[in-house]
């Protein structure tokens, strides 16, 4: 991988035709950042995805682009890891959520008649 962060973001725009931008929460990702990483290798893939800086010029590390190599993939990533009952952006780019989100229930056992 390239260490140049404009040679990174071409290379993962020609290879994925999916993207998604994210603010960077004031703290940073913290633990979600692992936690998101996981969930992306085990939802696309160690190959993927990629994850490129996408901030706005002048401010450092205020957001995140992530590629994906299909736009269903790229939605889930949305439900689950973005805040918002429905995708939503603020200025353009997706906020973290804070919370998990519920979990789902499973129907109960039923007889046929």
């Amino acid at each position: 991988m390239p260490g140049n962060p404009r040679e990174m973001i071409t290379m993962a725009e020609r290879r994925f035709p999916a993207r998604i931008r994210i603010g960077v929460p004031p703290g940073g990702f913290g633990q979600r950042y692992t936690e998101m990483t996981a969930w992306l290798d085990a939802n696309c893939g160690a190959d993927g995805w990629a994850m490129t800086p996408s901030g706005v010029r002048g401010v450092l590390n205020d957001a995140v682009s992530i590629y994906f190599l299909d736009a269903t993939l790229a939605s889930a990533f949305v439900a689950r890891w973005c805040a918002g009952s429905r995708a939503e952006t603020d200025g353009g780019v997706f906020k973290v959520r804070d919370d998990e989100p519920k979990a789902r229930i499973g129907a109960a056992p039923h007889r046929t008649p």
